[in-house]
């Protein structure tokens, strides 16, 4: 499906006996896509538990020579249900996520090492560790991990094979004006399928009904006047549906509500719901858990030779922008003379800026300079994962960042990470241009409108790539 499907290939007078033969073909594309729909998220359920169970059973046949061993039997029994679990509150079986390869990928990834943590939990407090081959399991995820990945990619490729780029059931409706359709959705024109009548006649409605019956969004554009009339009707339809407004373009309304009995338009929302906001900050915890043992004595370390090679204090301490545009203070290694810092962040750190000192240079050439940003997640104020914070005053070609894009104050509807998107793509360092800043901003912007777990670790694995980076200075 390259371009929109027309109901009819030609104008027929409204209300005449064949005005209907479009809508039928429609009825019955839309019936036919949504079943594939269900056999798609159904192969995805059932693929990602047989992918788990083969991989499993090939770890018990590598180390045992036996792939009947019980040892993989009984921790398949424990860990697929989890999974599955774990896979529907991570949306990892809609088709949104199924039919784009990366997205599903993560969620299905995501899903097994939330079910993963969750059986370790369980067994280190049931200490019932019982005889599971510790090569067994690690090897069995392993091969889990690389066969999701590959099941996922074939997966998305056969979806758009049988459902076009637009994999939702997606109507537009024209009534009396013209609009661009995409590629892929199934369009309507109210005059030629007869729609175009009075929209209170039971013969219309029934006819809009039965065509509306399969369809998962509905788009009318329609005259002004006509604009009361299709919302009476698609509210009863049973059907998200939507009214083109041309006029509301440059507001950028989300949605709509209503205050005192009139009606506003919703131009913002928070991008996590307390569900996911609780899901983040368990993630946190958890891996600042995990790190801080490893790095205690590092960090020690590092506080010493600060201390013995340069005046001041181990820590800098500066004031950055945080979630909902709230200023906190963040936590840094000292790596600059303390009578040439820039506390508001004024002059952007260049390659071999004489106000770096020898200990300076090396943890920021390494990112250790960044590791006491762990007191930042364990106040709250920081992700381990999310925008990098700026300092009050940054610049790009002498001008503020918020004048350089309009949007950049949209980027703090998240907490601010000790990682993110922008980082692992290689956006960091310096901001000389203007694009430096609007390269940052559009991955950042990216992260917030497709947030999951299964990103957030994906992000933090893609980070130990680039803890040495050419930009690092």
């Amino acid at each position: 499906m390259n371009k929109p499907i027309r109901s009819s290939p030609v104008a027929l007078e409204p209300g005449s006996q064949s005005a209907g033969v479009g809508l039928h073909e429609v009825v019955h594309t839309l019936a036919r896509r949504r079943s594939h729909r269900r056999i798609i998220r159904s192969v995805a359920v059932l693929g990602d538990m047989l992918v788990i169970a083969f991989a499993f059973i090939l770890a018990a046949a590598f180390r045992y020579g036996d792939p009947f061993n019980e040892q993989a039997y009984e921790t398949l029994a424990a860990l697929l249900p989890v999974y599955l679990v774990a896979g529907v509150g991570q949306h990892a079986f809609t088709i949104g996520a199924v039919a784009k390869a990366r997205v599903g990928s993560l969620k299905a990834v995501g899903s097994l090492l939330l079910a993963i943590g969750f059986i370790g939990l369980v067994t280190f407090f049931l200490q019932a560790t019982g005889g599971v081959s510790r090569i067994v399991f690690g090897l069995g995820v392993i091969i889990s991990i690389a066969s999701l990945l590959g099941f996922r990619m074939w997966l998305a490729i056969y979806s758009h094979q049988l459902l076009g780029s637009v994999t939702i059931n997606e109507v537009v409706i024209q009534d009396g004006v013209q609009t661009d359709v995409r590629k892929g959705s199934i369009l309507l024109n109210a005059l030629i399928d007869g729609l175009a009548m009075e929209l209170d006649t039971p013969e219309t409605i029934s006819r809009l009904g039965t065509c509306l019956e399969a369809a998962d969004r509905v788009i009318v554009a329609c005259l002004p006047e006509r604009r009361a009339q299709w919302t009476s009707v698609l509210k009863s339809s049973n059907v998200n549906a939507e009214i083109r407004a041309e006029e509301l373009d440059q507001v950028g309304a989300i949605g709509i509500s209503d205050y005192n009995g009139g009606t506003t338009l919703r131009v913002a929302s928070a991008p996590l719901s307390l569900a996911d906001r609780i899901q983040k900050r368990v993630l946190d915890l958890a891996l600042v858990g995990i790190l801080l043992p490893v790095v205690i004595i590092p960090m020690v370390l590092v506080a010493v030779a600060i201390k013995l090679t340069s005046k001041g204090p181990v820590f800098f301490r500066q004031p950055r922008v945080g979630l909902g545009n709230r200023v906190f203070y963040i936590y840094k290694f000292r790596s600059m003379r303390t009578d040439l810092g820039d506390i508001h962040g004024r002059c952007s750190t260049s390659r071999n800026d004489s106000r770096i000192t020898r200990v300076g240079a090396f943890i920021r050439k390494t990112s250790i300079d960044e590791l006491p940003q762990i007191i930042n997640v364990l106040k709250g104020d920081m992700s381990v994962v999310g925008p990098r914070p700026h300092a009050l005053e940054s610049k790009a070609e002498n001008r503020s960042f918020w004048d350089i894009d309009g949007r950049y104050w949209h980027r703090h509807a998240v907490k601010p990470g000790m990682t993110g998107l922008a980082q692992v793509r290689g956006f960091r360092g310096a901001t000389e241009r203007e694009s430096d800043l609007v390269n940052r901003l559009q991955a950042d912007l990216e992260y917030l409108s497709d947030w999951s777990i299964a990103r957030d670790l994906a992000i933090i694995v893609s980070t130990f790539r680039v803890l040495i980076h050419e930009n690092a200075f």
